[in-house]
């Protein structure tokens, strides 16, 4: 949005004002997060300022470090597991249920979305009864499958957005040709889809990078997040090694929020009819 060559001395003051609020905020949120960065290249092992010197070596600890290199493992497989499984549920349950009407499709979307909303604690404490009983406790597949239960709504909502626009005609024509609804998926839907779909997993993903409560009441001893390391650190023994970790999150999460916008521009691009002009003529 750009200011108009014919705008009053309001807009033009209102123009400015709302730029410089929401710089304050934008600096506010952020300053706490960006604050911690230098401290994980001092090289004291006192987590204050004034820095007393630059150094890797709490980034060498936290690559080179057995537990830490344990808890990255333990993210990654986990991270991807249960960003695929929730992909695949998530997008199936936004596909069915946008296109299907039915009654009591609300409570049945209310449900599907309800771990965002229970407390963390609640469903944690509800998957460690559960698991007993399956012996799913202190295993990657109980992790997994929790990871899955909290990404699937990321996934759910956001592909459900991105349906919105979805012409179900297409899908009427591809049957009509003969194709299975196999092929009508990922020859038609998917391909309109991808960019939400896509930013689903990343959800999902971040989702389970992030996650440390369910993993303190279910995970064994060998089964260790990173934030789960994080969070053992800060009780067991204070270590700059966890702003290094920290400072790499940070970072892995910007760069997903580059890629999610990335893909949203891509597609309102996709979406846009040719020639810039209204979809409605």
């Amino acid at each position: 949005m750009t200011l108009p060559d014919h705008a009053t001395t309001g807009e033009r003051i209102w123009y400015y004002a709302f730029r410089i609020i929401i710089g304050i905020i934008f600096f506010y949120l952020v300053f706490p997060l960006l604050s911690i960065i230098p401290l994980s290249f001092n090289s004291a092992e006192l987590l204050s300022y004034p820095l007393q010197g630059f150094s890797l070596r709490w980034y060498e600890d936290f690559f080179g470090s057995g537990r830490w290199g344990l808890a990255i493992k333990n993210s990654a497989i986990i991270g991807i597991s249960s960003a695929i499984l929730a992909t695949i549920l998530g997008t199936t349950a936004a596909v069915g249920i946008n296109r299907a009407d039915f009654p009591g499709k609300q409570i049945v979307v209310a449900l599907l979305i309800s771990p965002m909303m229970i407390p963390l604690v609640i469903t944690a404490l509800s998957l460690y009864l559960f698991y007993g009983r399956l012996g799913l406790n202190n295993t990657y597949t109980g992790l997994i499958l929790a990871h899955t239960i909290l990404g699937m709504p990321f996934v759910l909502i956001t592909v459900s957005a991105t349906l919105q626009g979805f012409d179900y005609n297409l899908m009427r024509a591809g049957a009509s040709l003969g194709a299975s609804p196999l092929r009508v998926f990922f020859k038609i839907v998917l391909p309109n889809i991808a960019p939400g779909v896509f930013s689903g997993a990343l959800f999902a993903f971040a989702t389970s990078l992030d996650e440390v409560v369910v993993v303190m009441f279910i995970a064994g001893p060998t089964h260790r997040t990173i934030p789960r390391q994080m969070f053992s650190g800060i009780r067991e023994q204070l270590s700059p090694t966890i702003l290094a970790a920290a400072t790499i999150l940070i970072v892995f999460a910007a760069l997903l929020m580059i890629t999610l916008e990335l893909l949203r521009k891509r597609n309102e691009k996709y979406n846009s009819p040719p020639g810039g002009g209204d979809a409605s003529k």
